[in-house]
């Protein structure tokens, strides 16, 4: 199976070739400020299995308890569409909301649950 992220006006995309190694929500503030929305969430992959086309920026920044990442972002709208977390080499993070997908399988972790929205419940995602 491959599913494929989008940014918001097509010009880069992600290719995801087989099921995701993990998928997770992020509470943590720079990902609410990153995503302009209460949490970030991702799809993990290997590397080999993601084709990315089309061109991309990068902007890094360090974790809050960690390395950090390096994101990719289309530079023409803008979108984040999938980033590599330099605490996890050789694997790709791949923004759910690129995929436009309802049926795609949801977070099974979630992680700085300390930095959660209150209001927000995230269905069957464990604390990690």
């Amino acid at each position: 199976m491959t599913r494929t992220a989008r940014c918001s006006c097509g010009s880069l995309s992600a290719a995801c070739e087989g099921e995701p190694e993990r998928i997770s929500v992020c509470h943590c503030l720079a990902c609410q400020r990153r995503t302009g929305s209460a949490f970030g969430s991702a799809a993990f992959f290997k590397r080999e299995s993601v084709t990315v086309r089309g061109e991309s920026r990068t902007w890094a920044r360090r974790g809050e308890d960690g390395p950090g990442a390096v994101f990719h972002h289309c530079p023409t709208c803008g979108s984040t569409v999938f980033w590599e977390p330099l605490f996890r080499p050789g694997v790709l993070a791949v923004a759910l909301g690129g995929f436009a997908d309802p049926d795609f399988p949801p977070p099974e972790k979630q992680v700085y649950g300390e930095t959660r929205h209150p209001w927000v419940t995230v269905a069957g995602a464990v604390e990690a």
